[in-house]
């Protein structure tokens, strides 16, 4: 087992009982070359796993993602090497929904801008440019409705009173209803959310997904929530449709260069907020994503079959 980066002690347990783990951060330090020829599994948070690294190992047979996004892994590679990559797409779906619901409060109630007033020491002369807007009764619009957006969708209505729309091609209408939102179209998702969040993964069909366009049809002040990738807001247009004064404002936990360089214009506006790619750093999703992934290692390395596989099981179960 080689792992690239810090996961939970007792993942690291529970996978020490059935394989000996080199880890490739700390003091002994192991680098995936050196482990290659003999590695069987692969447990990473933020690294890349390429084709190269994937044709080195012949004896790989698992890389299990800690957290949901694949996009560091050659997918392609590892299924045509037959190696099975999992991820965990369900252990850290409300820190992140809770995450998004914290961006679309701090920017209705202009929380950034309250506290560098306060810590300025002018709250009393600007408390009238401060006044916020209550989310009950405004209308949240979901891209995409998996199980964050959903879970996204069960705060925001349950818990303030807001309407929740939704838009996923994957999904029937009756599916969409049965998980808490109006199905609508994307042009009317655009045209009729208060408050817009993305929920989609970054492929080819989704980058800039939302951009110069759809942001001009977006109600005048509304504002753009993005906890899933960077590339699917383009950050240009965003910019822009932020200076015309057309957007109200954005939460961004994912940009498309992360993290944003120093100066960038976005990091200086008090209309937008930006954490660096947290969403699902809690100390309970932490544990739960750790354990899982170990879990699905431990599985293969048991010679079963695990779930939440990403590849496709005909070509794996083929090769």
């Amino acid at each position: 087992m080689w792992i690239p980066h810090p996961v939970h002690e007792q993942a690291l347990e529970n996978l020490s009982s059935l394989a000996h783990v080199a880890l490739g951060y700390g003091p002994n330090k192991v680098e995936f070359g050196a482990v290659a020829s003999k590695v069987e599994g692969i447990l990473l948070r933020t690294a890349r796993v390429t084709a190269e690294q994937i044709d080195a190992a012949p004896l790989l047979k698992i890389i299990a993602r800690h957290g949901v996004g694949t996009d560091t892994v050659d997918v392609r590679a590892a299924t045509a090497a037959g190696v099975v990559v999992t991820n965990t797409p369900q252990a850290n779906t409300v820190a992140v929904a809770e995450h998004a619901i914290a961006l679309l409060l701090a920017l209705r109630r202009n929380l950034i801008s309250a506290d560098r007033a306060n810590q300025a020491g002018s709250s009393s002369n600007s408390r009238s440019q401060l006044t916020g807007r209550e989310l009950r009764g405004s209308t949240l619009g979901l891209v995409g409705f998996g199980r964050i957006a959903a879970e996204v969708a069960r705060i925001a209505a349950s818990g303030f009173g807001m309407n929740v729309i939704a838009f996923d091609p994957g999904l029937t209408s009756e599916e969409i209803q049965r998980r808490g939102a109006r199905p609508v179209s994307f042009e009317d998702l655009l045209q009729d959310s208060d408050a817009l969040s993305i929920h989609v993964p970054l492929i080819p069909q989704t980058r800039h997904l939302i951009g110069e366009s759809q942001m001009a049809k977006m109600k005048q002040g509304s504002v753009i929530i993005n906890t899933a990738r960077g590339g699917v807001v383009d950050d240009d247009a965003l910019l822009n449709s932020l200076n015309l004064n057309h957007l109200g404002g954005a939460g961004l936990d994912v940009a498309e260069v992360e993290p944003l360089p120093d100066g960038h214009p976005l990091l200086a506006r008090c209309d937008v907020i930006i954490t660096p790619h947290i969403g699902g750093q809690t100390e309970e999703s932490l544990i739960r994503v750790a354990l899982e992934a170990a879990d699905y290692i431990c599985q293969v390395l048991r010679g079963e079959f695990p779930s939440a596989v990403v590849n496709q099981l005909s070509q794996l179960r083929d090769s």
